[in-house]
Parts: structure tokens; C-alpha cells; sequence
């Protein structure tokens, strides 16, 4: 997030796609670390996750298994250790990919709006749709960590700015469309399962971020509820 320093909007075309919730981001690996021999609590879980023998034992290959996940996702400790974190960002993404293309089956996410952007904080997804049709994602964010929380309810997207930077963290925010204070949309380069989180904005691939862009405008809607994990 960050504060509004330049007036400015870009407007593009608005198409309809529809994108599948993928799972392979890439990102800036973590410090190596040296390989942990011991078991973790979650290790049976992280083993069948990761396609290894599930045996419940730490192995040297169940450990760089693990440490090369933790790596692309910025998961610290990065030991390979079978751990609650490692778990925990794991176990939503296969939350995540449950939902498949229907991201709104609860309906908790208005209808009634046309076109709107729908952040579910407690599944870390997002996703375009106009009435009950799905125009874009679900595709997976990065919100608000504990004492930095995205704010929940509708809110309007109230203004544009493509090469936005942020003048409280002094960090580019590409493609940001605010919608709450500080809080925008806007693309960053780390993982989108890097814990803890953003500081408030909802935070997206370029490939997300873009199509966001192209497909909203100011005075469109966004609709923010649940709650992340470990807020």
C-alpha cells in the first residue's frame, strides 16, 4: 500500500476471459540454509503434496524437497523442515484449486452490482465477474498481513495509476487501482504465498494485475470479506 502522490489514469479496453486458477509463481529464492534431518509435524502432509514416498521419515530428499518449495515461496525458516508454516501455505493451495471456476458458489460476493472485483481474504483469491458470469480468475493474492489487515466491505475503485510508487515504502506499485485509502490492487514480484503478507494492498502477479487494469475502471466496484489466515 501507500499514499496517493500522483493524479493520473490510464484507460484500456475491457474484454471478458475467463483464467483458471494456476499455481506455479515463480519467485526470488530465499537464503540458502542447511538441510534439517528432523521429522516435522506435517511431514506425511508436505511429503504426498510434494509427489514424495509418504513415509512420515525426514530424508535428505524429502529435505531439499521441502527447502526448494520454501525457497520459491519465500518461506522462512527455509531448513526443509515439515513445519506448520509450510503446511499452512500448501494446504491453501489446494483450498485454492478446489474452488475451480466457480469461485463465487456461496454467493457471498454481490451479483447485484455488475461488473465487480471479489477478494475472498480467507481463500486468498480473487476474481472479476459481472452478475452471476465470471469474467476473470480466480487467480491467487497476497492481502493484508496481521496489524496491516485489507479492510472488508464494498468499496468503489476511486482512482488509477500505472507506474504508481509508493512514497511510505518507496517500493513500485505497478498497475494500482485504489479502492480503499491506501489499499489498491497492484502487482508485485514476490511470491503469492510469501508470508506474512502486504501491507494492506492485495497484492498480484503482473499477469493478474494487468488483466485487472484492462478490465475495471474507476467507479467500478470491490467487494472484500473473510478473513486471511493468521490475521
Amino acid at each position: 500500500m501507500g499514499d496517493i502522490r500522483r493524479r493520473g489514469a490510464v484507460a484500456l479496453g475491457i474484454t471478458g476471459l475467463v483464467v483458471p486458477l494456476t499455481l506455479a509463481l515463480g519467485a526470488t529464492p530465499a537464503q540458502a540454509a542447511s538441510c534439517t534431518t528432523q521429522t516435522g509435524p506435517y511431514q506425511k502432509q508436505v511429503e504426498k503434496f510434494l509427489g514424495r514416498p509418504v513415509d512420515g521419515k525426514q530424508s535428505a530428499a524429502d529435505c531439499k524437497a521441502i527447502q526448494g518449495f520454501q525457497n520459491k515461496h519465500g518461506i522462512t525458516p527455509n531448513a526443509g523442515y515439515a513445519g506448520p508454516v509450510t503446511w499452512g501455505v500448501m494446504d491453501l493451495m489446494l483450498k485454492q484449486k478446489a474452488v475451480g471456476t466457480n469461485p463465487n458458489k456461496a454467493g457471498k460476493c454481490p451479483v447485484n452490482k455488475g461488473r465487480i472485483a471479489c477478494v475472498n481474504l480467507t481463500l486468498q483469491l480473487s476474481w472479476i465477474q459481472d452478475g452471476k458470469k465470471l469474467v476473470y480468475g480466480p487467480v491467487p493474492v497476497r492481502t493484508g498481513r496481521n496489524g496491516y489487515e485489507t479492510r472488508t466491505g464494498l468499496k468503489k475503485i476511486y482512482w488509477r495509476n500505472i507506474d504508481h510508487v509508493s512514497s511510505i515504502y518507496d517500493v513500485p506499485m505497478p498497475y494500482s487501482q485504489f479502492f480503499d485509502g491506501g489499499q489498491a490492487f497492484h502487482s508485485v514480484g514476490v511470491s503469492m504465498w510469501n508470508p506474512p503478507g502486504s501491507h494492506g494492498c492485495v497484492n498480484m502477479t503482473k499477469t493478474s494485475a494487468k488483466k485487472y487494469w484492462s478490465l475495471l475502471k474507476k467507479g467500478d466496484d470491490v467487494f472484500v470479506y473473510g478473513r486471511k489466515p493468521g490475521t
